[in-house]
């Protein structure tokens, strides 16, 4: 069983619950900690965060990865994470301004979750995670006194939650299925890793990818499919975590052209065995080299 589970130092609370408890918070202009929770920032994004945003700016997806973020592995050697870049020489959100958020109607999952923490855990023998909660108390927010109570559930809905996290379920399901395979499936490769970043978080390199004609010559999808997942945003980012079940884990959902498949099978064991006689050839030439020139 892999979970997202907070650190020993973490503010999150060890209790958690369901979407049914109830809490009391309120964040609102005018309160005496406004803007706090922004000055210090370790976000990470969603796929579909990056997606908005990148809208919002209308920017492609690369330019705002480079602009607005950095990497991080997950874990050592692994696939990667992204989080928003603060200010530069400082901790604060770029975004932030004296009035509030300045991309509000489009912050990302992790600002409009607090001070929830969303805690997802998924069994082997399970296809889909299960999601629980935690609350996060850090000293300087002062939205806990507020006399407004309301439940988990109730304030996902409020935040705009529902649509962001139906839309991150598979990258999140991808996410803890490569933790709960742990070294079965070994460490990822350089590709695989590649492949995980441009899929999940540069959607605009990913879009070539798919309409180029080696992938559809391997991939069997429909014209009108095809037509619909290169049109839209959203679409191609849910076909690329298939995408990436399918590559990664053997999960198939995606037709393939298997004779396509077998030929390329074929060329990488003729160019393997090649590599290997051109290894040999280069061994038997030093050794004849070596015993040519014994004194050298």
């Amino acid at each position: 069983m892999a979970e997202n589970h907070p650190p020993p130092d973490s503010p999150v609370l060890p209790q958690t619950f369901d979407g049914a408890k109830q809490i009391r918070f309120q964040c609102r202009k005018g309160i005496a900690c406004w803007n706090a929770c922004c000055s210090n920032i370790d976000i990470s994004l969603t796929p579909y965060d990056i997606l908005r945003l990148k809208h919002r700016f209308g920017i492609s997806s690369g330019e705002f990865l480079q602009k607005y973020t950095v990497p991080y592995e997950m874990e050592r050697d692994s696939i990667a994470g992204v989080k928003l870049r603060p200010v530069e020489n400082g901790t604060a959100c770029q975004f932030m301004t004296p009035e509030g958020c300045s991309v509000y109607e489009d912050r990302p999952t992790a600002c409009r979750y607090y001070p929830v923490a969303l805690l997802s855990l998924r069994r082997q023998d399970e296809s889909t995670d299960r999601d629980s909660y935690a609350l996060v108390r850090e000293t300087h927010c002062l939205g806990h006194n507020e006399p407004r109570p309301i439940t988990v559930d109730d304030y996902r809905k409020e935040q705009g939650l529902v649509e962001y996290d139906e839309l991150a379920r598979g990258w999140r399901q991808l996410v803890l299925k490569k933790k709960s395979s742990g070294p079965t499936i070994g460490k990822p490769s350089v590709r695989s890793r590649q492949l995980f970043f441009m899929a999940c978080y540069d959607i605009d390199r990913f879009r070539p990818f798919v309409a180029s004609d080696g992938f559809n010559d391997l991939y069997d999808l429909p014209p009108e499919t095809l037509e619909k997942i290169l049109g839209d945003d959203t679409e191609l980012m849910l076909f690329g975590f298939r995408f990436l079940m399918q590559v990664l884990f053997g999960d198939e959902s995606i037709s393939m052209r298997h004779e396509a498949v077998e030929q390329r099978r074929l060329r990488h064991q003729a160019k393997a065995q090649r590599m290997e006689i051109e290894a040999a050839e280069r061994r038997a030439a030093e050794r004849d080299g070596m015993y040519e020139n014994p004194d050298e």
